[in-house]
Formats: C-alpha cells, structure tokens, sequence
C-alpha cells in the first residue's frame, strides 16, 4: 500500500503538497523543517526509527532524511510537531492519524 492509499483510507486531507522534482529542499532548508519538530519519525523499507532534533545528532538525522541527491526524502509529512520521512506501512499505522 502506498502512501496516497492510506490517506485515503484513513481519510486524511492534504493541505500542501510540494514537488519535490521541482523544489528541492537540501541542507540547512531541511534541518530546519527537521529541526522544528518534537520528533522525527523516519521509515526505510521494512524497518522506521523515532529521533529527537533536540538530542540526536544533526548529522546522522539528515543522513537518514536526506536521499542520494541531497534531497528531503519523499514523501514527508508535517503533522502538528512530528515530521514523518518516507513510507513504512507499520509507520504510517502508528504514526499517520485520519
């Protein structure tokens, strides 16, 4: 199940969408949006980490969030003081709320 299924089914309105292909978000624009949350809930493949902006280190947390070129990883969502990075189903259960 992809992402837009799981709004869907969880009935959850988008309120903006950025073109990642279009506008990049790289570096310090992503710490900053990164930066501003309780906690970063990040998802690769089978397996999702919780960090801390305030703790754990700025390096690694862009790392993780970050793609090969640099860029925010897609799909990554803004919801109240928490920032979802990637898809993992079991992530989007426990964390992504309709």
């Amino acid at each position: 199940m992809r992402a837009q299924a799981v709004f869907d089914e969880k009935g959850i309105e988008i309120k903006e969408t950025v073109e990642a292909r279009k506008e990049k978000i790289e570096g310090d624009d992503a710490w900053a949006i990164l930066s501003g949350a309780r906690e970063i809930v990040v998802g690769r493949g089978k397996k999702f980490q919780v960090l801390d902006p305030a703790t754990d280190d700025r390096d690694e947390i862009l790392r993780l969030c970050l793609g090969r070129t640099g860029n925010l990883r897609a799909p990554t969502l803004k919801i109240g003081d928490r920032v979802v990075v990637g898809f993992n189903e079991a992530m989007y259960e426990q964390y992504v709320q309709g």
